[in-house]
């Protein structure tokens, strides 16, 4: 029943797609689909339309209205620029009057994506000569399809959105600028706007290269979260511009709403229901009182692990104090895996024997 892919031009005849621009309508191609039913049939009963819009693309189609009305949608002109809006409860709900073509896609993607965009029309600061005035809506590192349908972004409630957008700035950077580097205090949240860096690490007196970063890659929350030093340098190998946030609002606005907290008892049952612990200590200390059945994922090698978890599975992470804990469930949160957070860690547990599972 599906037929050629959804292109630009067709999405961007629809609303409110056609409000957004051409590099959220590209990611959001992936997530469309084309399906076609034969004259006399009632698509709104045939196929399950729960989570998804559609669109009427080709053909024409009455739609029967709860309160008794009707209207006839021709494909891709008028109201059929709009999604079908039916009451789907009734059998009468609709019927092709000819072969017709139906374009869909998930709704939840799609009311972020207009969401962030609606709220954040212009929204910029400026506080000295290296910030800008921004343009967010311009902004390709920040307003990606993954940043803002995964993770931090995703799940920041809309109220807030304006506010986050408001703590931003946008800084100016160069070739072989040192962004963070390593044994600071950690003091900024950053996102790459545009432009690659680097990250290394001081091991054993040699700086050793860890990683590069690209374009909408976010670093520097490892120290936010922990309350600690950083753990790397990051330096610039391109010019570029960032977006950074300070540590306060970084806590407030992204930590908190993305932090799913548990106490141990709810960790329990969400593992008798098939969750999995991740202990994210050194092997040393994982060895000493890890958790049974827990995989440990010390948090240095969390970013790397995070690409192959299973992001249809649960998983209760857990450290000593809740500490590294915490840095590791956001870092995975961030990245799409569905993680919840031990409260307080092993350390919490008043009564060593809470710990037998």
């Amino acid at each position: 029943m599906n037929v050629l892919p959804a292109t630009l031009e067709a999405l961007s005849r629809l609303q409110p797609l056609g409000q957004l621009d051409e590099k959220n309508l590209r990611g959001l191609l992936p997530l469309c689909r084309y399906d076609s039913y034969q004259r006399n049939a009632n698509p709104l009963r045939e196929t399950n339309w729960d989570g998804r819009v559609m669109y009427l693309t080709k053909g024409q189609l009455r739609v029967d209205a709860a309160d008794g009305g009707m209207d006839i949608l021709v494909g891709g002109y008028d109201k059929a620029l709009f999604p079908v809006v039916s009451d789907v409860r009734h059998p009468s709900g609709a019927k092709a009057l000819t072969d017709i073509e139906v374009l869909s896609l998930d709704e939840e993607p799609l009311d972020i994506l207009v969401t962030w965009d609606q709220v954040a029309q212009k929204s910029g600061q400026s506080t000295n000569d290296s910030t800008t005035t921004t343009e967010w809506r311009r902004m390709s590192g920040l307003f990606t399809m993954e940043n803002l349908t995964l993770g931090a972004l995703a799940e920041l409630p809309a109220a807030n959105i304006d506010m986050l957008l408001q703590q931003f700035e946008s800084v100016s950077v160069h070739r072989d600028d040192v962004i963070i580097k390593q044994g600071d205090l950690g003091d900024y949240y950053f996102l790459i706007e545009r432009g690659r860096c680097k990250v290394s690490r001081q091991i054993a007196g040699t700086s050793v290269d860890l990683a590069e970063l690209k374009e909408g890659d976010v670093f520097g929350e490892e120290a936010l979260l922990a309350d600690s030093v950083r753990n790397a340098t990051v330096t610039m190998k391109t010019d570029g511009s960032l977006l950074r946030l300070a540590k306060d609002a970084f806590l407030k606005m992204l930590r908190e709403p993305l932090m799913k907290r548990i106490d141990f008892a709810a960790a329990k049952q969400k593992i008798a229901e098939g969750a999995t612990w991740v202990d994210v200590r050194f092997p040393a200390e994982f060895q000493t009182n890890g958790l049974p059945n827990a995989i440990n994922i010390p948090l240095n090698d969390i970013r790397e692990a995070s690409a192959v978890l299973d992001h249809k599975q649960q998983y209760v992470v857990y450290c000593q104090t809740g500490r590294r804990s915490a840095a590791a469930a956001f870092l995975l949160s961030q990245r799409g895996i569905n993680a919840l957070l031990l409260e307080g860690g092993l350390k919490a547990m008043s009564d060593k024997r809470e710990l037998e599972i």
